[in-house]
């Protein structure tokens, strides 16, 4: 993810000198910033890990993170000059394996490793901020909160880490921050971005058990993660 970074912050610094290089390029979509509303898509790729606070001491856990994939809509509706309210409705996937090494659980891998799913429904509300164009791009910050619904989270299981099954909560508070550039084509905007996202709440259910090896360490356990979407509007 941070060669992703450091490609996106490449593309932007390379824009910049195209832009001063073409002052007599054509203007494409000139009047496309003045729609009240407008629509699109995006696709993208994340890598998702956890922020986990601990309880009791030596209660590390280990994730492993994997690559992921962001699919979803985009509304836009114009506040003001530059600045525009998005609803982007989508999904996000993302595996993860967590590693125990709470020296009070045995040391097996039945026991100490559990896989963790997570297809989440994300219903993300931002605001974006854009600079004025310079020819056919602009420079944006965009943030805000969304709801997350975690199709994989078993909450509704009985069993819980005792029968080798961990337990996420279905409903879900983020916040993200990003940033990126507007590319205005001659029949359509591109947008690649990079941002954030932090969990709010707390996302472990406990397990039954008060003493539970697994859950009674851990006093925070919440997602946070890279994305990077390419959105067409």
């Amino acid at each position: 993810m941070k060669r992703l970074l450091f490609l996106l912050i490449c593309l932007l610094f390379l824009c910049n000198i195209s832009g001063f290089a073409q002052k007599d390029r054509i203007e494409h979509l000139p009047n496309f910033d003045e729609k009240q509303f407008h629509f699109g898509y995006y696709l993208g790729v994340n890598k998702k890990s956890f922020k986990i606070s601990y309880e009791l001491p030596n209660s590390l856990i280990e994730v492993e993170n994997k690559i992921g994939f962001n699919i979803g809509l985009v509304l836009d509706y114009r506040l003001h000059n530059n600045i525009n309210l998005r609803f982007e409705p989508g999904l996000s996937s993302n595996n993860k394996v967590l590693t125990f090494h709470n020296p009070t659980i045995p040391d097996t891998e039945q026991d100490r490793i559990r896989k963790v799913p997570g297809t989440y429904f994300r219903l993300p509300l931002l605001v974006k901020l854009r600079t004025n164009r310079l020819d056919n791009f602009a420079a944006f910050v965009i943030g805000g909160v969304s709801y997350d619904f975690n199709f994989s989270s078993n909450q509704a299981n009985k069993d819980d880490n005792f029968e080798g099954e961990f337990r996420m909560k279905r409903s879900n508070f983020m916040y993200e921050v990003g940033l990126g550039v507007d590319f205005y084509l001659p029949y359509f905007k591109f947008s690649p971005s990079i941002r954030g996202i932090f969990a709010i709440n707390n996302e472990i259910i406990p397990d039954d058990n008060p003493a539970s090896p697994w859950t009674l360490p851990i006093d925070y356990f919440g997602t946070r993660g890279v994305f990077l979407n390419l959105t067409f509007e």
